[in-house]
Protein backbone atom coordinates (compact mmCIF):
# COMPACT_ATOMS: atom_id res chain seq x y z
CA UNK A 1 0.00 0.00 0.00
CA UNK A 2 1.19 3.15 -1.08
CA UNK A 3 0.54 6.50 0.85
CA UNK A 4 -2.22 7.06 4.28
CA UNK A 5 -4.69 4.31 4.61
CA UNK A 6 -7.72 6.53 4.16
CA UNK A 7 -10.17 4.39 6.00
CA UNK A 8 -8.31 5.43 9.69
CA UNK A 9 -9.41 8.47 11.54
CA UNK A 10 -7.55 11.48 11.13
CA UNK A 11 -5.94 12.44 14.27
CA UNK A 12 -4.44 15.81 14.57
CA UNK A 13 -0.90 16.15 16.67
CA UNK A 14 0.03 18.02 19.07
CA UNK A 15 3.25 19.91 18.02
CA UNK A 16 5.56 22.26 19.36
CA UNK A 17 8.35 24.32 17.00
CA UNK A 18 11.51 25.53 18.04
CA UNK A 19 13.34 27.65 15.70
CA UNK A 20 17.35 27.80 16.91
CA UNK A 21 19.12 30.82 15.86
CA UNK A 22 21.04 34.00 16.77
CA UNK A 23 19.44 36.07 14.60
CA UNK A 24 16.08 35.32 14.43
CA UNK A 25 13.49 37.17 16.24
CA UNK A 26 9.55 36.82 16.25
CA UNK A 27 9.08 39.31 13.40
CA UNK A 28 11.86 37.50 11.44
CA UNK A 29 11.19 33.82 11.50
CA UNK A 30 10.04 32.98 8.43
CA UNK A 31 11.00 29.36 8.52
CA UNK A 32 9.05 29.11 11.84
CA UNK A 33 5.89 30.97 9.93
CA UNK A 34 5.79 28.22 7.13
CA UNK A 35 5.92 25.64 9.62
CA UNK A 36 2.88 26.77 11.43
CA UNK A 37 1.07 27.31 8.47
CA UNK A 38 1.62 23.84 6.64
CA UNK A 39 1.06 22.43 9.92
CA UNK A 40 -2.30 24.24 10.59
CA UNK A 41 -3.03 23.86 6.78
CA UNK A 42 -2.53 20.03 7.78
CA UNK A 43 -5.01 20.16 10.36
CA UNK A 44 -2.69 19.65 13.20
CA UNK A 45 -2.63 21.89 16.74
CA UNK A 46 0.35 24.07 17.45
CA UNK A 47 1.19 23.82 21.11
CA UNK A 48 4.08 26.06 21.48
CA UNK A 49 6.30 28.19 19.63
CA UNK A 50 9.60 29.46 20.41
CA UNK A 51 12.95 30.73 19.24
CA UNK A 52 16.35 29.89 20.91
CA UNK A 53 19.75 31.17 20.29
CA UNK A 54 22.57 28.72 19.04
CA UNK A 55 23.61 27.07 22.63
CA UNK A 56 23.66 23.57 23.31
CA UNK A 57 22.47 24.32 26.92
CA UNK A 58 19.43 26.32 26.06
CA UNK A 59 18.45 24.12 23.20
CA UNK A 60 18.45 21.10 25.31
CA UNK A 61 16.72 22.28 28.45
CA UNK A 62 13.64 23.72 25.84
CA UNK A 63 13.84 20.23 24.68
CA UNK A 64 13.55 18.88 27.64
CA UNK A 65 11.25 20.71 28.78
CA UNK A 66 8.81 19.86 25.94
CA UNK A 67 9.55 15.90 25.77
CA UNK A 68 8.15 15.88 29.22
CA UNK A 69 5.05 18.26 28.35
CA UNK A 70 2.01 15.70 28.08
CA UNK A 71 0.57 18.14 25.47
CA UNK A 72 3.58 17.79 23.07
CA UNK A 73 3.75 14.78 20.62
CA UNK A 74 5.89 15.82 18.27
CA UNK A 75 8.88 18.66 18.21
CA UNK A 76 9.81 20.49 15.03
CA UNK A 77 12.85 21.99 14.97
CA UNK A 78 13.83 24.60 12.42
CA UNK A 79 17.79 26.01 11.69
CA UNK A 80 20.98 25.12 12.87
CA UNK A 81 21.71 21.90 11.17
CA UNK A 82 24.90 23.27 9.08
CA UNK A 83 28.53 22.63 8.85
CA UNK A 84 29.38 25.84 11.00
CA UNK A 85 30.94 26.23 14.02
CA UNK A 86 27.02 28.04 15.21
CA UNK A 87 25.47 24.82 13.69
CA UNK A 88 24.53 22.79 17.01
CA UNK A 89 21.39 21.34 16.69
CA UNK A 90 22.21 17.80 16.02
CA UNK A 91 24.98 17.90 18.67
CA UNK A 92 22.31 19.21 21.71
CA UNK A 93 19.30 17.30 20.54
CA UNK A 94 20.91 13.50 18.71
CA UNK A 95 22.35 12.38 22.38
CA UNK A 96 18.80 12.75 23.46
CA UNK A 97 17.00 10.44 21.20
CA UNK A 98 16.31 6.84 22.28
CA UNK A 99 16.04 5.83 19.16
CA UNK A 100 17.12 7.70 15.62
CA UNK A 101 14.43 7.73 12.57
CA UNK A 102 17.09 7.50 9.74
CA UNK A 103 14.70 7.30 6.89
CA UNK A 104 13.65 10.81 7.71
CA UNK A 105 17.14 12.10 6.72
CA UNK A 106 17.31 9.79 3.31
CA UNK A 107 13.93 10.89 2.41
CA UNK A 108 14.57 14.71 3.39
CA UNK A 109 17.94 14.59 1.28
CA UNK A 110 15.86 13.25 -1.38
CA UNK A 111 13.73 15.56 -1.77
CA UNK A 112 16.19 18.27 -1.36
CA UNK A 113 18.18 17.15 -3.62
CA UNK A 114 15.42 18.14 -6.45
CA UNK A 115 15.60 21.76 -5.36
CA UNK A 116 18.94 22.41 -4.81
CA UNK A 117 20.96 19.42 -6.04
CA UNK A 118 24.54 18.52 -3.95
CA UNK A 119 23.45 21.40 -1.76
CA UNK A 120 21.93 19.60 0.17
CA UNK A 121 25.10 17.70 1.76
CA UNK A 122 25.35 20.62 3.72
CA UNK A 123 22.60 19.71 5.81
CA UNK A 124 22.32 17.50 8.56
CA UNK A 125 18.59 17.28 8.86
CA UNK A 126 17.77 14.08 11.37
CA UNK A 127 14.68 12.72 13.29
CA UNK A 128 14.52 10.00 16.24
CA UNK A 129 12.10 9.45 18.90
CA UNK A 130 13.11 10.88 22.91
CA UNK A 131 10.55 9.77 25.67
CA UNK A 132 7.61 9.05 23.31
CA UNK A 133 8.07 12.39 21.62
CA UNK A 134 9.06 12.75 18.12
CA UNK A 135 11.88 15.25 17.01
CA UNK A 136 12.35 16.49 13.90
CA UNK A 137 15.68 18.65 12.75
CA UNK A 138 15.45 20.50 9.72
CA UNK A 139 17.73 22.90 8.37
CA UNK A 140 16.47 27.14 8.81
CA UNK A 141 15.94 27.75 5.20
CA UNK A 142 12.79 28.32 3.92
CA UNK A 143 13.40 26.32 1.03
CA UNK A 144 14.22 23.29 3.50
CA UNK A 145 11.39 23.61 5.60
CA UNK A 146 9.13 23.22 2.74
CA UNK A 147 10.67 19.95 1.58
CA UNK A 148 10.85 18.60 5.32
Amino acid sequence: MVGIDASLEFKPVKIAILTISDTRTELTDTSGDILESKIKLSGHEIIYRAIKRDTIDGVRNKISNWINDPLVDVIITTGGTGLTGRDITVEAISPMFDKVIDGFSVIFHQESFKSIGLSTLQSRACAGLAEGTIIFCLPGSNGAVKDG
